[in-house]
């Protein structure tokens, strides 16, 4: 049953690396395998049980004899219940940045974005558009932050070729800006989550390699760019009637939104609660602002004319939770079955280095998918305890330099290939790239900024 569910999960690693081909949609996968996964897990499970978790069970048991109906009980509420509860956490804390994202942007709190980069000059629209997306992205989710950047660039820009390149700017920007903070990319969340770093010493040491690995390849899109866009624009959305937020009022709503995602960092150093329920916090004192801020529209019933988000991201936003909850479930039955610890265990003999391990995961997340290889290693190893004596071993304390290695090199190697990342993904969708361009005049230049990035990240982690 081992065997079945490892080739289960390899299968959807497969169909998941090929679906830009096959049509076939990563979410419907995910939870494909991580349902199906757990499903075979539970049809043998005393033997899993009885291998990982013979003295808990025992417990369960309380002197009654056991049976295939006490074992499944016992999975579901010692074993699989943990699973759901972590990946929930996760799935929880992007609903709840998703929705704060809407109701900035139904309120015209992002408008200030289309009116900063109103230029025809190139490098003024390049870099104006990529810095606000990597900013917004290190503090809400990469992939809402991408497909609004990539919305806004779309109605703007009438040059197909203009409109993939700089839409490839934004989508590395936005990788890149969720990669070095805790709460803007699912996992870093997963590993501040499970403590394995802090968030302010993985900040400290992500910030630059993030930085490089943007700005890089963003001067060299920059170079093919000429000097004035054909550019379009467009009057400034309807959201209702005349009455919409004034100047003081939408900067309220944005301070209470993105200041109150960076405050979670504090609130969970405080509370030890999960930063899910930090987030849901915030998301509650931004919705009642935003109806004492718009009570005239609600006395009138006319907030059914405000304008939503384009169905392209809800979706999106719906696939990118669906995937998450289903990998991470698909991660933890393996875990369960102890292949991880097996695989950990030939990569310390025969490998021995993070770093190696590191670059073959980038290379690994460019064919597969960002988030699979990543909370694929992320399951290899636990967080070691502080007691722990060895230089290697130190790689997996918390603030170690394996966790920083694996989330700046997959999120790297996703950028490599449009393919790999659900946002790369919308672009490709939006604008009808081919592989084959993308390969040829984004890939060497996101090779050039990530690799200069890997070797600060590589001195930051041994000089200091």
């Amino acid at each position: 049953m081992t065997l079945i569910i490892v080739i289960l999960l390899l299968l959807g690693y497969v169909v998941i690396a090929t679906g830009h081909m096959s049509g076939v949609n990563k979410a419907a996968i995910a939870v494909f395998i991580g349902t199906v996964g757990w499903v075979v897990y539970i049809c043998y499970g005393t033997d899993f049980v009885m291998a990982r978790h013979a003295s808990e069970y025992l417990e369960f048991l309380n002197g009654n004899q056991p049976s295939s109906e006490e074992v499944k009980y016992f999975i579901h509420n010692n074993v699989f219940l943990y699973y759901v509860g972590r990946a929930a956490s996760i799935v929880m804390f992007l609903l709840a940045t998703m929705s704060i994202v809407e109701i900035l942007h139904n309120n015209g709190c992002f408008d200030f974005v289309t009116k900063w980069i109103r230029t025809r000059n190139s490098k003024r629209l390049l870099w104006t558009i990529t810095l606000a997306t990597f900013i917004l992205s290190a503090n809400l989710d990469n992939l809402t932050t991408a497909t609004m950047m990539l919305v806004i660039m779309h109605t703007i820009l009438q040059n197909r070729r203009q409109r993939m390149l700089i839409g490839s700017a934004i989508v590395i920007a936005a990788n890149c800006g969720g990669c070095f903070t805790v709460i803007g990319d699912p996992i870093g969340l997963i590993m501040w989550g499970d403590g394995a770093v802090t968030a302010t010493n993985f900040s400290s040491y992500m910030a630059l390699p993030a930085i490089l690995a943007w700005v890089v390849p963003t001067i060299l899109i920059n170079r093919e760019l000429p000097e004035h866009l054909d550019i379009q624009w467009s009057p400034m959305p309807y959201r209702g009637d005349d009455t919409n937020l004034n100047y003081w009022q939408r900067l309220v709503m944005l301070i209470v939104g993105i200041g109150g995602l960076w405050f979670i960092p504090t609130f969970h150093t405080i509370t030890k609660l999960s930063p899910f329920l930090g987030a849901l916090c915030v998301l509650s004192i931004l919705w009642v602002v935003n109806e004492l801020f718009n009570r005239k529209l609600m006395a009138s019933d006319q907030m059914s004319e405000r304008r939503f988000f384009p169905r392209a991201l809800q979706y999106g936003s719906i696939q990118q939770i669906l995937f998450v909850m289903g990998i991470m479930l698909a991660m933890g039955v393996v875990t369960e079955t102890g292949v991880f610890g097996d695989v950990a265990s030939w990569i310390d003999e025969n490998i021995h280095s993070v770093w190696v391990l590191g670059i073959f995961s980038g290379i690994l997340s460019g064919l597969v998918d960002t988030f699979t290889i990543a909370i694929s290693n992320l399951s290899l190893y636990p967080v070691v305890d502080s007691a722990i004596e060895g230089e290697y071993a130190a790689n997996f304390l918390t603030n170690g330099a394996y966790w920083k290695i694996i989330a700046y090199t997959t999120t790297v190697g996703g950028c490599l290939l449009s393919v790999s990342s659900v946002s790369g993904l919308a672009l490709m969708k939006m604008e009808h790239i081919h592989l084959g361009w993308y390969l040829k005049n984004l890939t060497p230049k996101i090779l050039a900024g990530g690799l200069l990035g890997l070797a600060v990240l590589w001195l930051e982690l041994n000089l200091i």
